[in-house]
């Protein structure tokens, strides 16, 4: 009876041996798609690019944009490319791009490429944007175009203006994107027009803000932070106070280095608005 109870202890020990080992051997599956859904595809003779946004479509402003490259003979994604895009405005007398970051594999085992592009003005019935997408695999290029759809944003999230020192800035809402009452992290992004094609990121500036309720007799909140720049991506994080639900005007003023503002007043009862600002409603 002993040499029976061992035998049985010792094949349960083994059992739950083999179990632990195969459950940590297993490797959790992710679904990179989480979140996203599908708003274009882009085809060329080769391969159909997939574009991706959190809320499913484009719109004027900033937009952080997902890929995935899929090979149409053999179905599969890529996982090795090399990518870059060029946003265009097309217009009735001259043709220019925007601000967009570097086009980055979001993981290397997966097929998601991930990067961000702010369309500064909508489309209409006769501008639009299109999209070209370079990219290579295995020391093979390849590219495609499409035209894209960038409507008017429901609300003002981005400005575009020329500063003090006659340079022409884009400033762009990125974030909360589901605002509370609460004392939420803002994120901004701010770029200068160098050329038609060149929009780089503004380094070292300050952007201060003073958020106002117009339906509310104008009141304003307690203890915003206003936004500086984040050394990891380049963008403007700062806080953002919201005390009720409804319709606000975040006031803002552009800064240089030198703490000289560019652009944007200081709110009084004389002053009731900015003339660089974005909205927000919830």
């Amino acid at each position: 009876m002993k040499f029976q109870l061992k035998n049985i202890l010792a094949v349960v020990a083994i059992a739950l041996a083999f179990s632990s080992c195969s459950s940590d051997s297993e490797t959790p599956i992710v679904d990179e798609l989480a979140e996203l859904t599908k708003f274009k595809e882009i085809t060329n003779t080769t391969h159909t690019i997939e574009l991706y946004a959190h809320m499913g479509a484009l719109e004027q402003g900033y937009n952080e944009i997902n890929l995935r490259i899929k090979d149409k003979a053999s179905g599969n994604y890529v996982k090795n490319a090399t990518v870059s895009w060029m946003p265009l405005m097309h217009m009735t007398m001259m043709t220019h791009s925007c601000p967009k970051s570097e086009v980055e594999k979001i993981t290397a085992d997966g097929t998601l490429y991930k990067g961000n592009i702010v369309f500064q003005m909508p489309q209409n019935a006769t501008e639009y944007w299109d999209l070209k997408i370079d990219y290579t695999i295995d020391g093979t290029t390849y590219t495609a175009t499409s035209v894209i759809d960038v409507p008017a944003s429901a609300k003002q999230r981005v400005t575009t203006f020329t500063g003090s020192d006659n340079v022409r800035y884009i400033v762009a809402y990125v974030e909360p994107h589901h605002p509370k009452v609460a004392l939420n992290n803002i994120t901004v992004g701010v770029y200068k027009m160098e050329s038609m094609m060149s929009f780089p990121v503004v380094d070292n500036f300050k952007v201060k803000i003073d958020p106002r309720m117009p339906s509310m007799g104008n009141h304003g909140s307690p203890n915003n932070v206003d936004l500086t720049q984040s050394i990891l991506d380049k963008l403007y994080h700062g806080k953002l106070s919201l005390t009720m639900t409804g319709l606000w005007k975040i006031n803002l003023q552009l800064l240089n280095a030198s703490d000289v503002v560019l652009k944007g007043e200081t709110i009084t009862d004389l002053v009731p608005a900015s003339s660089i600002y974005f909205e927000i409603e919830f």
